[in-house]
């Protein structure tokens, strides 16, 4: 019998320094399970980091902000995902908003839910003539007229209306493509690029108002929520995010008939939230962005995507800094409480300009216990002051005709 030294730096030792060799293919690495711990549910998992790194406070932004993606008020009647009717519902008031804006740096917010006809009167008097200059409306499809006959005239009308009493330009949810369907809630799916909508978007050209499209969803809600799913937690929580099945275009079918759309009218000027719905794939972005020139992108509720992809993500800001737009997607309290990511206050701001303004790593994209998009941290991108004005307010200012204060 012999004795030898062991590395013990791997596993514990289980002895007093030495390790007795005898003829066993046990691996010495190997260690029994403790299977009591095999029973923690996912959603109790909230690991703690043991890095130690900068973390740095950013309370007020280096430019004023012009936040182009809010939620004030939405439409009170929904019928199975599509917003018919003129009635809203008014999530907030001014007064409790003024308050953060200013601490915040954010000159002026924008609110892109601000309903059709009576709704969008109501929220234009609310807030926009409440207090002219903090903030903005824009109007949305008329989707109630959609079975009509003369449909493309009378939604040319309405944005036409909507132009007269103030409205900035025109919202689009992932109603098309995902929610609208012939007969509104019965029939087949509306595609994005319908024939029925042209007289919209050329309308939207004519008056010089900027189109805010929300098409698809990040390509995991097209998927099947299993354990491959990196969106596992959020489609759990949410299972009416999901468009896994064959009752829906895929996520690629969506962006193609988006392309296509736009590609019939050049003369009118699409914003694409959400980093185009697409922020996992940066490269697909850019392809759009060269391909159309009447397009720019909001990083509205995708820094979670942004930042854990930080040098791409520079070098994509570097590149599109004039096509950038500043987005939060805030919704106030109590209704934006199920989507901390969105959730508008302190928090929300100071973590939006840490990631845009720091180089501090592997901190949280959102307020919350447990990341609510997916179960990973970002990296902030340091972004040069020039680019920081663009993105923070001159690229919206430009778009929607804000004056230089």
């Amino acid at each position: 019998m012999t004795h030898q030294k062991a590395c013990l730096c791997c596993a514990p030792p289980t002895g007093a320094g030495t390790v007795r060799i005898e003829n066993s293919s046990k691996n010495p690495l190997q260690t029994a399970r403790d299977d009591s711990k095999g029973e923690l549910r996912l959603k109790d998992f909230k690991p703690r980091s043991m890095l130690r790194v900068p973390q740095t406070r950013i309370e007020r932004p280096r430019f004023p902000v012009i936040d182009v993606h809010a939620h004030l008020t939405w439409s009170k009647n929904v019928r199975s995902g599509v917003s018919v009717g003129d009635e809203i519902t008014v999530f907030t008031t001014p007064e409790e908003l003024l308050p953060v804006m200013d601490r915040k740096g954010v000159r002026t917010l924008v609110n892109l839910t601000g309903g059709v006809g009576k709704g969008l009167e109501e929220s234009i008097r609310l807030f926009d003539q409440a207090a002219p200059g903090r903030f903005l409306t824009l109007t949305e499809p008329s989707f109630a007229l959609f079975p009509e006959a003369d449909y493309p005239q009378r939604q040319a009308d309405a944005i036409a209306h909507a132009h007269r009493i103030g409205a900035r330009g025109l919202k689009l949810l992932k109603t098309l493509g995902l929610y609208l369907r012939e007969r509104i809630d019965e029939g087949p799916l509306v595609g994005v690029d319908d024939r029925r909508f042209d007289s919209m978007w050329e309308t939207c050209a004519a008056y010089d108002m900027p189109v805010f499209l929300h098409v698809s969803d990040p390509e995991a809600f097209f998927l099947p929520t299993d354990g491959e799913n990196e969106r596992y937690e959020e489609l759990a929580n949410h299972p009416d995010w999901s468009f896994y099945g064959p009752e829906f275009p895929s996520h690629q079918e969506l962006i193609a008939a988006r392309d296509r759309m736009i590609a019939r009218h050049p003369k009118t000027t699409f914003v694409l939230l959400h980093v185009g719905n697409n922020a996992e794939n940066l490269a697909a972005v850019e392809s759009c962005l060269e391909r159309f020139p009447n397009t720019l992108v909001d990083i509205s509720a995708r820094i979670g995507e942004l930042g854990r992809q930080p040098r791409i993500a520079q070098r994509f800001f570097d590149r599109y800094q004039d096509r950038i737009l500043f987005g939060t997607d805030a919704v106030p309290s109590p209704w934006g409480d199920d989507v901390p990511q969105q959730l508008f206050g302190d928090a929300l701001y100071e973590i939006y300009y840490r990631f845009l303004e720091t180089e501090d790593e592997y901190f949280d994209y959102a307020p919350a216990d447990v990341p609510p998009q997916g179960r990973w941290s970002i990296y902030g991108l340091k972004l040069p002051d020039t680019v920081l004005r663009k993105v923070y307010h001159d690229n919206a200012a430009r778009l929607l005709h804000i004056a230089a204060e």
